[in-house]
This record gives C-alpha cells, sequence and structure tokens, in this order.
C-alpha cells in the first residue's frame, strides 16, 4: 500500500505545480487590469499641416501633432507612425521617435518632418498644373505607440492645407 500512495502523491504535486505555474500569468494579467481599469485614451489633434518650402524637387511638410493626456501616469510615447494623402495620392509614409514624454493630466505638442518622394511629387505636381487649385485635400493616419501594454493610438484627420505662400 504504501508504495501506491507515493506516485500518487507525487502525481497530485505535478498537478498542483502546473496549476500554479499556468495560473500566475493570468493572475498577473488579472492584476495590471485592475491597475488600469480607469486608463482614458490620450486625445491627438493635428494641430498643424503646413507645406515648407525647399530647395530641393520634393515636397516638404510640417505637421503638427497635440496629445492630451487624461490619465494621472505619464505617457511615454515610443514612436510615431503616419501615412500622408494628398488628393487621393498616397505620398508620405513616415516614422519618428524621440518624442516628449506627456506628464499625467497633461497635454504636449511636437512636429513631425516629412517629404514626398521625388517621383510621387512630381504626379502630384502634374496633376495640378492640369487643374490648378489653391487648396489641396489632405487624410493623415497616425499610429501613437504607446507601449508593449497598451494598444496603439490610431487617428485619421482630414482637411484642405493652402498652396499659397505664407504671409510673414
Amino acid at each position: 500500500m504504501f508504495l501506491t500512495e507515493q506516485p500518487q502523491r507525487k502525481i497530485f504535486r505535478v498537478t498542483i505545480l502546473l496549476a500554479s505555474l499556468l495560473a500566475a500569468p493570468l493572475v498577473g494579467l488579472q492584476g495590471c487590469a485592475s491597475i488600469n481599469a480607469d486608463y482614458e485614451e490620450p486625445a491627438v489633434t493635428v494641430t498643424s499641416f503646413r507645406a515648407v518650402p525647399t530647395e530641393s524637387a520634393a515636397l516638404n511638410f510640417e505637421i503638427g501633432l497635440r496629445v492630451v493626456n487624461p490619465n494621472r501616469d505619464p505617457l511615454e510615447l515610443q514612436g510615431v507612425a503616419y501615412t500622408i494623402t494628398l488628393e487621393g495620392r498616397k505620398l508620405i509614409t513616415g516614422v519618428g521617435k524621440d518624442l516628449p514624454v506627456i506628464d499625467g493630466y497633461s497635454e504636449g505638442a511636437f512636429t513631425l518632418n516629412a517629404s514626398a518622394s521625388l517621383f510621387q511629387a512630381i504626379q502630384l505636381l502634374g496633376d495640378l498644373m492640369n487643374d490648378p487649385k489653391e487648396r489641396i485635400r489632405y487624410e493623415l493616419d497616425t499610429k501613437l505607440d504607446v507601449g508593449t501594454f497598451r494598444p496603439a493610438i490610431r487617428v485619421r484627420n482630414s482637411g484642405e492645407i493652402s498652396l499659397q505662400p505664407v504671409q510673414q
């Protein structure tokens, strides 16, 4: 009888050990979820989108973004990825890093610099020469990476930009 009890105890101990190992990550995730239960997604708005002068044939733009952090914890932006479409043409795809930390209950602003490829710029310029306009439509798709344990913030903005020179 003593011999049959030993294997059963070992099986029981191994079962308990395996159950503990499988349950530990779930308990950890539950703990993280309860800590961030009141997390609100930050708001992202485009504050500016303008063409900037250049000496090359490429089109250069500055894109101003404002981020509002409605949470108590700082928002440590890891990076940003964006795509710009002008007049229905996907012209610019870019990324940025070294973004500011947005303190809790604060807001921050930063500017992205972007340039279109020469080939795409020539096609757009050809379109604008055939159909001159004072303003062109844009769409800006932005993804802000806020770290591993939170989903990326995705924002789509659209509007028009003036092709008239800025008066200074």
